[in-house]
């Protein structure tokens, strides 16, 4: 009998033990039927999931759920999908979704690269942000950093054309590695030129643990990264607004 060993993929987080509070646990209970989503073996049809059309962007670890809380009551015709497993930030958003009375974002508590390789069909995302993702910053940790050159490439399929990734970090090595992968990846293009960081956040939302970090000094380096757009392909108002506004931060 032949024996055949699966190697399991190594996780880009580690899911701690942080304090629910009643209100967290309350809105986890009640609200994640509303707004949850469980992983599931086929793509999702968003059009139904939202009842509409529209742009689709995807925030992967989205913390406390602050900008993507901003975002989506900014711009309520953009769908939003957010991704993360740590239970306390997921019960805070909740709160905050049913708080504001938003009805575009939906939430997964899954493994990103889970997430994308079966809830997303091809060129159907028009921005993915990835900001301050886990540093892993001990040396023999760093395998399981997210940005990887097999997790990028995997975004850039799901990006429409003209679609983009947008990375953050505060960890000058990390923001090495981002920029070395982004740039290395087929199919996307950096926006800053190659071998760049982007001058400004990008349209990225400043939150409370950036400020912070300003405060005692910590840098920010921003990329984006952008799928070209085939040529029989008509720019949407999106991305033109998107590419006039791309450098201005």
């Amino acid at each position: 009998m032949e024996f055949v060993t699966v190697r399991q993929p190594v996780r880009s987080y580690v899911i701690r033990a942080g304090r629910l509070t009643t209100a967290q646990r309350r809105a986890l209970d009640s609200l994640w039927p509303r707004f949850g989503l469980d992983l599931g073996e086929q793509p999702v049809d968003w059009n139904r999931v939202f009842g509409r059309r529209a742009p689709r962007f995807v925030e992967v670890g989205f913390g406390n759920g602050e900008a993507l809380l901003t975002l989506a009551e900014a711009h309520p015709e953009r769908d939003y999908v957010g991704i993360d497993v740590h239970p306390p930030g997921v019960g805070r958003l909740l709160a905050g979704l049913a708080l504001k009375g938003l009805e575009n974002v939906r939430l997964f508590r899954a493994n990103a690269v889970e997430v994308f390789g079966k809830c997303f069909v091809d060129e159907s995302l028009d921005m993915v942000y990835v900001w301050f993702p886990d540093p892993w910053p001990k040396k023999r940790h760093q395998k399981r950093r997210l940005i990887q050159r097999d997790f990028v490439s995997l975004v850039a399929q799901k990006l429409v054309p003209g679609g983009r990734l947008h990375l953050a970090t505060d960890w000058e090595d990390y923001a090495d590695q981002m920029l070395e992968t982004g740039d290395a990846v087929e199919g996307l293009l950096n926006s800053a030129g190659q071998g760049c960081f982007l001058q400004g956040r990008g349209g990225r939302p400043v939150t409370h643990f950036e400020r912070r970090g300003e405060r005692l000094g910590h840098a920010v380096w921003d990329l984006i990264f952008q799928k070209p757009e085939k040529a029989v392909c008509r720019r949407t108002e999106f991305q033109r607004e998107s590419l006039e506004g791309l450098a201005q931060g």
